[in-house]
């Protein structure tokens, strides 16, 4: 997943970074509503974590903004409030769920995968496609019984394919998505090229079928 975390306070914000990013996410981070606001008019998200009080704005603020550009993004909300007038609000304005601090990182991360599962992969923990079974919580591609080795990027570039598929998506998607914000200051995408071939190897060396196409000019698209 790629996820955001908006938060003010930095030993919280390093523990979620910390704890999301040893999981294998692309994690982000925003400091205050400035660059909160930065964030999500530059770059599309699977997640979105959202802490409520912020120096420069109220959080809850920003779920109109985050509704207006990423429709398909989960929104949780944190705060140290435990105020039901906040959470309804927050809910009503198109946030998914709420957490109020102090909180368990572990359920946090339960709460996070769960809206992934329901907004992304539409409640499915497990994705088929001819034959081949994308197992979510394991994070590993399996064809009928026999595991198909990918890496980290190879996995994470698979998903990315299948919740896009039959639509065209840029290379400079993919390298945001995958790679992060950190990724545009890179010279070339012969990076993403060198795993989306092996990405490509590998499933044509399983059963014959080659799913991801070249859009001359425009990127790629996976085809199932």
């Amino acid at each position: 997943m790629k996820l955001l975390f908006v938060e003010d306070e930095p030993v919280l914000l390093d523990e979620m970074l910390s704890y999301f990013s040893s999981d294998g996410n692309i994690c982000e981070q925003a400091n205050d509503y400035g660059q909160a606001v930065e964030k999500i008019n530059t770059y599309a998200y699977d997640g979105i974590v959202l802490d409520i009080t912020l120096p420069d704005g109220n959080g809850i603020d920003l779920i109109p903004q985050i509704r207006t550009c990423q429709m398909g993004t989960g929104i949780l909300i944190l705060s140290a409030k435990n105020s039901l007038a906040d959470k309804v609000n927050g809910l009503n304005l198109g946030a998914d769920d709420y957490l109020t601090k102090p909180f368990y990182l572990e359920e946090l991360s339960a709460r996070v995968n769960a809206l992934y599962r329901r907004k992304a992969l539409q409640g499915e923990e497990n994705i088929l496609f001819d034959g081949f079974t994308i197992d979510t919580a394991g994070k590993c591609l399996m064809y009928g019984t026999e595991e198909i080795k990918l890496t980290k990027k190879e996995y994470q570039l698979l998903i990315y394919f299948v919740v896009n598929k039959n639509r065209v998506v840029s290379k400079s998607a993919i390298a945001e998505h995958i790679w992060g914000d950190s990724f545009d200051e890179a010279d070339n995408f012969d990076v993403i090229y060198v795993h989306m071939m092996n990405l490509r190897k590998k499933l044509i060396k399983t059963n014959g079928t080659d799913y991801i196409k070249t859009v001359r000019g425009l990127g790629y698209k996976f085809v199932s």
